[in-house]
């Protein structure tokens, strides 16, 4: 059983999992700052400084706080709008990165057509000069 955790933990898969965790919840504390100390203060301001998460509803002895349940919903779409923008500036940067890789690709391969036509014409060139020889050879005698 050791072995196997060990085979187990040591795949690659386990290793990128945790570091996608511990990167996600560092990343999730930067975002969650990013929300609550920058722009739902100045969601407040523009919407005339209300405050969500203080509406609340008492039905009988139950507190229902609907207002916390719209401070979340906003905070997950300024979150999830702010993972978009991250995950697109990262798939741009990508695809700047394969396309410069695809232009190196293609100018080793053109290099390496000009090597070839190059190397086929010199083939062709001492095979008229060996022709070109034994003609002058034959014409002689």
């Amino acid at each position: 059983m050791i072995k196997e955790f060990k085979a187990f933990i040591s795949k690659g898969n386990v290793v990128d999992l945790a570091v996608g965790v511990i990167i996600g919840g560092a990343f999730g504390k930067i975002v969650s700052s990013l929300v609550n100390d920058i722009l739902m203060p100045i969601i407040g301001v523009l919407i005339g400084g209300v405050d969500f998460s203080n509406l609340s509803i008492k039905i009988g002895e139950a507190k229902i706080t609907y207002g916390m349940f719209i401070q979340n919903v906003i905070d997950f779409l300024i979150i999830a709008f702010c993972v978009f923008l991250f995950v697109k500036v990262i798939n741009k940067l990508s695809s700047i990165a394969n396309k410069q890789a695809k232009n190196v690709d293609k100018d080793i391969e053109k290099e390496e057509i000009v090597e070839t036509e190059l190397s086929v014409l010199k083939e062709i060139r001492e095979e008229l000069k060996i022709n070109n020889k034994s003609n002058k050879k034959t014409n002689k005698k």
